[in-house]
């Protein structure tokens, strides 16, 4: 993994309304996640053959709204305990703990020293 950005996700109080919106503004195709554990949708927001990244969107959890921003930018990484461990020498804080998202990966986010909240993810089918 080369520490890019992979990914980002969007947070919505009504998620048939938000899906509607950015349809009808970007043209972007929602798809309903079939994995287990929460609502999700996948976001994609154009061609492959284009440039630029895909998403997804769940609900607005109201525990998130301390941590989380609108929406996160998720950096892919190969080890997620590393990145967290240099985030948090290089002055970052962890807002949400390592996490196994299951069949897809670990995941943390964390909130810069300016206070930017962002996420990182591992690949890993066997997390759980």
């Amino acid at each position: 993994m080369s520490n890019r950005i992979i990914h980002f996700d969007l947070y919505a109080d009504d998620p048939a309304r938000a899906s509607k919106f950015y349809s009808e503004v970007f043209g972007w195709t929602f798809k309903k996640w079939e994995g287990e554990g929460m609502d999700y949708w996948l976001i994609m927001t154009g061609p492959d053959i284009e440039p630029g990244i895909d998403g997804g969107m769940s609900k607005r959890e109201k525990e998130w709204k301390d941590n989380v921003s609108n929406g996160a930018v998720t950096i892919g990484v190969s080890n997620v305990d590393e990145a967290i461990s240099k985030i948090e020498k290089a002055g970052g804080e962890i807002t949400m703990k390592k996490t196994a998202l299951s069949g897809v990966g670990w995941f943390a986010s964390f909130k810069d020293p300016e206070g930017n909240v962002l996420a990182l993810m591992q690949a890993d089918m066997s997390a759980m």
